[in-house]
C-alpha cells in the first residue's frame, strides 16, 4: 500500500497508513515526554484529588506534582494492604481512584506467600490496548511482509477467582484475552494468529496447547513468527510437542480430533479446521522421529522470521535453550508491561537480547525513579531515607533506578520493585535496560522466590531430618533451565550424628514437597495447574563444600570478613564445583497443595 509521505516516520517508513499515525504517535509521545508527564499527573490528580487515599495527605486541592511530591509518601504493595483489603471485601467508597474499581490484576510478584491483588478501572483497557496498537507497526520496520502469514502464538488464560466483595481477580493478560478489545478485535493483516479464539480461551491448560499446537501444525507454512509471553512458555510449547507429536500426527492423518480434547466449543470448532491429511501427518512423524532437535522450530515452521518472546531479566537464561531448536532465529522483545501497569515498548525489536532497551511511554502513567548505586562489594543499595526521586526526563544514561509509579487507576507513588539502567533516549524518553526484580532469587517461569522465603522453605523441610538427628549445615540454589520444564536445584550441605540412621532417599524426597509447600502460591499454581515448574530438587553434597565455596571465593579476591554464603549461584566454575560434591539427588515425589479459590 503506498503511503503518504507527508505520514512518514522517523522511526522509518512505514508499511501501511494505520502504521505511519501509530509511529506518528510515538514520536509526538516522546518527543514531548515532559509535557506529556505534566498533564498526565494533572489528569490524575484532577480526577483522584478526592479519593480517601489522596485526600489524608492535605493537598488542599493543589494539582501541581510539586506539591503531590512534597506530601504524598513513596509505598510499597503493604502499604496499601489495608485499603486494597476493603476494596477486595466489597467497599464501593472512592479510597484509591475515583472510578469504580472494575477487577483486581493479579501479580505475580506475591506478599506472604500470595498474588498481590491491584486494583484497575476499565479505561485502562484502553490504555493497555493502546500500547499492544503500537507493536506491530515498529515491527514492521523491522520484518517486512508479515502481512503474508500468520503469527503461531502460545496463549493462554489462567484461573480467576472473585474477592469476597465479588470482584474478579486475574492475572492482566487473562483480563486482556477475555475482554472484547481482544475477542472482537479488528482485522489486521499484520497480526493474524493461527489458533482461533477459542482454543486461547479455553481454561483447560492441557487442551489450549494441544489446538493452539494443532493449528500450528496444520497451518505450519503459513507461520511467519513464533511468540508466547515469556521464553519458558515457548520451551514449554516444544516439550508439549515432543510428548504428544504422536497423537498430533494422528489427528491430522484421520482429520478427527483427540478424544481428549472435550471442551464443546473446541470440538465444534475444529469440525471446520481439521480435515485429513496424509502427507503432512507423515511429515511430523518423520521431524519428530528424529534422534536431534536441533532447529526443530525451522524444521516444521520453515519460513519462521523470529520468535516473540521476553528474554530479558530472569528469562535470558533461556536463551541458549531457545537457540538450539530454532536454529539461532532473531528472538524479538517487544514490550516491558507489568499488572500495574504497561510501561512502554522497544522501539529496535530485532536487537540482540543483552541490548533490549524498552522506551517509556510517558502517556501510560506518571513515572518517577528511584535511584540505585552500587556500594564497594558490588551490592545494590536503594537511599531511601527520605528518597529523592528522579522525573522520567531528568534521568541519566548508565545509572540504575528502581521503578515508582502514579496510575489513573489509583496508585501513588507506588514502588514496582523493579531495577532498570537506562541507555539513552528517544527523543526526550528514556530508554532503559531491564536489569532485574529487586530481591528475586529464584525463578523460572512467572514465579518469584526471595531470600526468607527460601529460608523459611529451608528450615521447614529441614524439621523432618530431626528424628534422624540431621540438620542442615548450608544451602544454596539455582533455577535449573535445561530441563523443560525448569526447577528449583537446592544444595545442601547436611550435618549426620549418626551415620547408621542417616536420612533416606524417602525421607528427603519429603523434604523436597516440604519446601514446595512452603513456597508462595505463584509457584504452586506454576506447578500444579500450568505444568511451569518441575519437582523441585534437593542435591546433597559432601561435608566440607561450603567451605571450599568460601576458598574459592576468597581466591577470587572476596573479603573473609564480608563473605555470606550466597542463597543462589549462577556463576559456571561455581555450579560445576557444587556439582562435582554431589553424592545423591532428591525430587519431590507429589504436587504440593494449591487451589484457586483461596480468596473466596
Amino acid at each position: 500500500m503506498a503511503v503518504d509521505s507527508a505520514l512518514s516516520s522517523p522511526l522509518g517508513p512505514p508499511a501501511c497508513e494505520n502504521d505511519a499515525k501509530a509511529l506518528q504517535f510515538i514520536e509526538e509521545m516522546t518527543r514531548n515526554a515532559e509535557s506529556v508527564q505534566q498533564r498526565v499527573m494533572a489528569e490524575i490528580l484532577t480526577r483522584n484529588s478526592q479519593t480517601e487515599y489522596l485526600t489524608r495527605f492535605k493537598l488542599n486541592g493543589a494539582m501541581d506534582r510539586e506539591t503531590f511530591k512534597s506530601k504524598v509518601p513513596v509505598i510499597t504493595y503493604e502499604d496499601l494492604l489495608p485499603e486494597i483489603q476493603r476494596i477486595a471485601n466489597g467497599d464501593r467508597s472512592p479510597i484509591l481512584s475515583a472510578h469504580p474499581i472494575s477487577e483486581f490484576l493479579t501479580s505475580s510478584g506475591t506478599s506472604a506467600g500470595e498474588r498481590k491483588l491491584m486494583p484497575t478501572i476499565k479505561e485502562e483497557l484502553d490504555r493497555r490496548q493502546l500500547l499492544y496498537s503500537l507493536l506491530m507497526p515498529v515491527m514492521n520496520l523491522y520484518v517486512p511482509g508479515l502481512d503474508k502469514g500468520k503469527g503461531l502464538y502460545f496463549l493462554f488464560v489462567k484461573s480467576e477467582t472473585r474477592t469476597p466483595g465479588g470482584l474478579l481477580a486475574r492475572p492482566v493478560l487473562t483480563s486482556y484475552y477475555k475482554s472484547d478489545h481482544f475477542k472482537t478485535r479488528p482485522y489486521d493483516p499484520y497480526n493474524v494468529y493461527t489458533s482461533p479464539n477459542e482454543a486461547i480461551l479455553c481454561p483447560d491448560s492441557f487442551q489450549s496447547m494441544y489446538t493452539q499446537m494443532l493449528c500450528g501444525l496444520l497451518q505450519r507454512h503459513q507461520v511467519l513468527r513464533l511468540g508466547a509471553v515469556f521464553a519458558s512458555g515457548l520451551l514449554r510449547a516444544i516439550r508439549f510437542l515432543q510428548l504428544n507429536w504422536q497423537q498430533l500426527a494422528q489427528d491430522i492423518e484421520t482429520g478427527s480430533l483427540n478424544p481428549k480434547i472435550t471442551d464443546p466449543s473446541l470440538r465444534e470448532c475444529f469440525t471446520k479446521i481439521l480435515k485429513p491429511d496424509i502427507v503432512l501427518a507423515e511429515f511430523v512423524r518423520r521431524e519428530c522421529l528424529k534422534d536431534s532437535w536441533e532447529g526443530i522450530v525451522t524444521r516444521i515452521w520453515p519460513n519462521t522470521k523470529y520468535l516473540d518472546v521476553i528474554v530479558t531479566g530472569a528469562m535470558a537464561q533461556y536463551i541458549p535453550t531457545l537457540d538450539y531448536y530454532s536454529g539461532g532465529l532473531p528472538l524479538a522483545c517487544t514490550m516491558y508491561a507489568s499488572s500495574e501497569c504497561y510501561f512502554g515498548l522497544n522501539l529496535n525489536p530485532m536487537c540482540k537480547p543483552s541490548e533490549v532497551s524498552y522506551t517509556i511511554m510517558p502517556n501510560m502513567a506518571y513515572f518517577e525513579f528511584l535511584p540505585h548505586e552500587p556500594d564497594s562489594a558490588g551490592v545494590t543499595l536503594t537511599h531511601d531515607s527520605p528518597p529523592k526521586l528522579v522525573d522520567l526526563v531528568d534521568v541519566e544514561v548508565g545509572k540504575e533506578y528502581e521503578l515508582v509509579i502514579t496510575t489513573y487507576a489509583g496508585l501513588c507513588r507506588y514502588r514496582v520493585g523493579d531495577i532498570l539502567r537506562v541507555t539513552g533516549f528517544h527523543n526526550s524518553a528514556p530508554q532503559f535496560h531491564f536489569v532485574r526484580r529487586k530481591n528475586v532469587l529464584l525463578s523460572i517461569d512467572s514465579d518469584k522466590t526471595d531470600e526468607a522465603e527460601l529460608q523459611t522453605a529451608v528450615e521447614n523441610a529441614s524439621r523432618l531430618l530431626c528424628e534422624s538427628d540431621t540438620s542442615v549445615v548450608e544451602y544454596t540454589s539455582y533455577a535449573d533451565t535445561k530441563t523443560i520444564p525448569g526447577h528449583y536445584v537446592v544444595y545442601w550441605e547436611l550435618l549426620v550424628k549418626d551415620s547408621a540412621n542417616s536420612p533416606n532417599n524417602e525421607v528427603l524426597q519429603q523434604c523436597c514437597l516440604a519446601m514446595e509447600e512452603s513456597l508462595n502460591s505463584v509457584y504452586r499454581q506454576g506447578r500444579v495447574a500450568d505444568n511451569s515448574i518441575g519437582p523441585l530438587e534437593i542435591r546433597v553434597v559432601k561435608n566440607g563444600t561450603f567451605e571450599e565455596l568460601m576458598d574459592y571465593a576468597l581466591s577470587r579476591g572476596a573479603s573473609i570478613n564480608q563473605y555470606k554464603v550466597p542463597r543462589c549461584v549462577s556463576f559456571s566454575p561455581i555450579m560445576e564445583l557444587l556439582d562435582s560434591r554431589v553424592v545423591s539427588a532428591h525430587f519431590s515425589p507429589a504436587l504440593p497443595h494449591w487451589t484457586p479459590d483461596r480468596r473466596r
